[in-house]
């Protein structure tokens, strides 16, 4: 009989300064059986349309194309909201942000992040006996007891955020471009808005800041090296695993590889789907050496493209939001038109998950939490709503319908943050509030309110490009079921218990190895 412990020393904890916690991982515990293991990867803004077996203009996903061949695609998939935060909270929670509070995103200086009575994927897999790790972008609070190390994880290796949430030596591509961050006494001058010049993007390894600023034309590699290790180590463990890896791709800045072969203004952005493929694949190589039969790996995104970044941005496929796009700005990130929230999915686990198999299930981001408890054979918590479904039986192949109904909550560009405005109902698609994020061009497109609200037959139009006539047959049949479906959800919101992220900020609480030095940072060992 093999046993593991697990142990925690923390020692001399601070998040500020130079001081702190060791943390040391040894596993005690009786083997369990067969329980699976699950590998969780979600892409940054990557669009529908960038995964090459959904959309035959891309030909720079050659693993995840592989994937897809071994396994099961979803072309109606979606985020459970359009941007980074909402997204993630809804994903470790199976909750909409009006449950677990998180509607908007984290600051560099936030003080909250996921509120602590919200339990995650993570507590509660841990908790049925698992080793529980996570690379990558976390951005659900990075200030005390909300870091992932306090929220179910036992290993931690990533960014805290968005990886353009802070200055580096190695800018990369954005667009406008950002400076590199200050070396001498004087801070660089902030040349953009959008750009960090105080404090430098932290790479932690638990709760250590191992590197500030990140190297970010290195920061892929050292992702496959440690999610490969994970793996390697808990497989030997003996017990079952979760690898949670939040990739930084495809958000921007893109790493400076080398220009690749293509159309001369997609090249970085080619470049860097390339590279994430290439590090996605190195996580499969390494579930098929030592956990093929028995890990299911789950690939998907958390929100549409960031199109205000124009060539670096990626491609929502035919999923253009025609109507929007005439009135201005962009239908994609931030948004609830479909290139907003319609994301890559794949999931594979060899004799399980059918093979080469297309499924338009109707499926969500928020589904991940059920349907991996449910393998898992562990309950769901007690006493709170949840938004997602166990679509374990979809996953094997042995139904083909999801969700009747999918509610998609305003994430920026329109309506308050958060709030549930736009109804996905069966093929129809019904918006209360429209409008634009910012586009390539720098327009924006007016926040509009509709009584009687603007609905799409997504079945007869992926484009979103004309509404149903308001005086129509269809339209008179389908509205109320929508009216129902929206007025059903908000009672049932009303009667769970919710919680509240603390927004607050201040800026004592950014990531800081050394705050004597320019932008933090760490001076060399």
């Amino acid at each position: 009989m093999a046993w593991l412990s697990l142990k925690v020393w923390l020692v001399g904890l601070s998040f500020l300064g130079c001081l702190y916690p060791l943390v040391d991982f040894s596993f005690s515990g009786e083997i369990r059986g067969q329980k699976p293991n699950f590998v969780i990867i979600l892409a940054d803004d990557m669009g529908w349309g960038d995964l090459g077996a959904n959309w035959a203009g891309t030909k720079d996903t050659a693993n995840l194309d592989r994937m897809a061949a071994e396994g099961t695609r979803f072309v109606d998939f979606h985020a459970a909201a359009s941007t980074c935060s909402p997204s993630r909270a809804a994903l470790l929670t199976g909750r909409l942000g009006l449950r677990n509070g998180v509607t908007h995103n984290f600051a560099v200086t936030s003080v909250g992040g996921l509120p602590l009575n919200e339990t995650t994927l993570a507590e509660v897999l841990r908790g049925a006996g698992y080793v529980t790790g996570m690379i990558g972008k976390w951005h659900l609070g990075h200030h005390g007891s909300h870091h992932p190390n306090f929220r179910g994880f036992d290993y931690y290796f990533g960014v805290p955020y968005s990886h353009d949430m802070g200055c580096t030596d190695t800018p990369g591509y954005n667009h406008p471009p950002c400076p590199a961050c200050p070396r001498g006494d004087r801070p660089s001058r902030n040349l953009e808005r959008d750009c960090y010049s105080d404090v430098a993007l932290p790479l932690y390894e638990n709760l250590n800041i191992v590197e500030q600023p990140v190297n970010l034309s290195a920061l892929a590699q050292k992702y496959a090296e440690k999610a490969t290790q994970f793996i390697q180590q808990a497989s030997t463990s003996g017990r079952p695993f979760l690898l949670y890896v939040g990739l930084a791709h495809m958000h921007v800045p893109l790493a400076g590889t080398p220009p690749s072969a293509g159309p001369r203004g997609r090249r970085p952005y080619s470049a860097g789907l390339r590279e994430m493929d290439h590090l996605v694949g190195r996580i499969k190589d390494t579930v098929d050496l030592v956990g093929k039969n028995n890990t299911f790996l789950w690939f998907t995104g958390d929100n549409g493209p960031w199109a205000q970044k124009c060539e670096l941005a990626g491609s929502v496929g035919p999923f253009t939001g025609s109507w929007q796009a005439r009135r201005g700005g962009s239908p994609a990130k931030q948004t609830t038109w479909e290139g907003g929230h319609r994301v890559p999915a794949l999931a594979y686990w060899p004799g399980r998950v059918p093979v080469n198999v297309t499924s338009a299930a109707l499926l969500s981001v928020l589904d991940i939490f059920p349907t991996v408890l449910a393998l898992a054979g562990a309950p769901l918590p007690q006493g709170r709503r949840f938004d997602g479904l166990d679509v374990s039986q979809v996953l094997f192949g042995q139904a083909q319908t999801g969700h009747r109904v999918l509610f998609h909550p305003n994430s920026g560009a329109a309506g308050e943050d958060g709030a549930l405005q736009t109804v996905r109902l069966e093929q129809y698609k019904a918006f209360y509030v429209t409008g634009g994020a910012r586009a390539c061009d720098g327009s924006v497109g007016p926040e509009r309110h509709h009584e009687r609200p603007l609905i799409f037959d997504l079945e007869a139009d992926l484009a979103e490009a004309a509404p149903l006539d308001r005086g129509g047959a269809e339209y008179r049949a389908v509205l109320p079921r929508v009216a129902a479906a929206l007025a059903g959800v908000l009672a049932d919101i009303a009667r769970d218990r919710v919680s509240r992220a603390d927004y607050s900020q201040d800026p004592s609480v950014r990531p800081c190895c050394d705050p004597r030095r320019p932008a933090c940072r760490c001076r060399a060992a």
